[in-house]
């Protein structure tokens, strides 16, 4: 009997021909999703000190930037709009001017025909309070009181030409009767992504800055219990039997065992979202000269399409999307 081996597993490694060839998992532009942040009153972008290479955007830069992600060929844009003007009930986020709307107007008309343009509905950037609800009297958040602003805000959306609108709220029901409530408006064709599986997470810090978030306290009573498993894919569940086209795992890195097992467990496409925090400590790392930026933002995005997810919402997403290109 031979003293080597008889399996060389080595020889599917040889070369980087080879690699490729027999390569498993795969990225290509069109799986990536870019969020961007307009800012009412804003006249050129303003940068996010916590997100290097990230802004908040006026409508002349937002433009110009969904116009580079275009010819990049990313495969979507997601839309979070930050108003001048906050109160209780979000009034600013279902006004046909206020400035998510217009700016799904303006990139809608600008790269429509190229990219999905989708527009985040929730709360939380237009409250005073932070919370992506109505409050109640005792200071909780009113679930179906919710529902209601939800319902507003996605006829709105759909209004302004939103092809997708991303339910991030976390309220029980909301796919349900947004779906119910934009069929009878006749917009049938408008997708919905529910942010099915969504923790309350350490990693969101960044994101805050980025919305100029006025939360007090935490979301822990709408969003998961980051140990809990089973119950992000019982949600994920209950998102498509209400009619969800798309559902989400967010964070992505922290959460890969999640979004595997929605992937083996749902029967519509499943996205990620890799978040602010994700990208915000691969770029202080690769500043500090401690990794190689441009290696590990490919692994983290490889990392997350072999886990199962069928596109990503990236902040890296334009300059990926040119790196694989090249």
């Amino acid at each position: 009997m031979s003293r080597f081996p008889q399996t060389r597993l080595r020889r599917l490694r040889q070369t980087p021909a080879v690699r490729q060839l027999v390569r498993e998992t795969t990225l290509r532009p069109e799986q990536l999703v870019l969020p961007m942040f307009v800012r009412e009153g804003l006249t050129e972008a303003s940068p996010i000190g916590s997100m290097p290479g990230v802004a908040q955007h006026s409508m002349d830069s937002l433009r110009a930037a969904a116009v580079e992600a275009a010819e990049a060929g990313v495969g979507g844009v997601m839309l979070f709009g930050i108003p001048a003007e906050r109160d209780a009930r979000g009034s600013a986020a279902d006004a046909p001017h206020g400035i998510l709307n217009l700016a799904t107007e303006a990139l809608v008309a600008e790269v429509g025909d190229a990219l999905v343009v989708q527009t985040d509905l929730c709360l939380d950037e237009f409250t005073d309070h932070g919370h992506c609800g109505v409050l109640a009297p005792d200071g909780s958040v009113d679930n179906d009181a919710t529902l209601e602003r939800y319902t507003s805000m996605a006829l709105a959306q759909a209004r302004a030409g939103s092809h997708l609108l991303g339910l991030s709220g976390m309220m029980d029901g909301q796919v349900a009767v947004i779906r119910q409530a934009l069929d009878a408006e006749g917009f049938t064709d408008t997708l919905l992504l529910a942010y099915a599986a969504k923790y309350a997470s350490a990693f969101y810090g960044p994101f805050r800055e980025a919305v100029d978030s006025q939360l007090k306290g935490d979301r822990r009573t709408y969003q998961l219990d980051p140990g809990n498993r089973r119950e992000g894919v019982r949600e994920a569940v209950v998102d498509e039997a209400e009619g969800a086209d798309i559902v989400m795992v967010k964070p992505a890195m922290a959460f890969l065992d999640v979004l595997r097992e929605v992937r083996d467990t749902v029967h519509v496409p499943v996205w990620a979202y890799q978040v602010s925090g994700e990208y915000a400590m691969i770029e202080a790392a690769a500043a500090n000269g401690w990794i190689d930026r441009r290696a590990a933002v490919l692994e983290s995005l490889l990392s997350i399409r072999r886990a199962g997810a069928d596109a990503v919402l990236t902040y890296w997403a334009p300059e990926v999307a040119r790196w694989l290109d090249d």
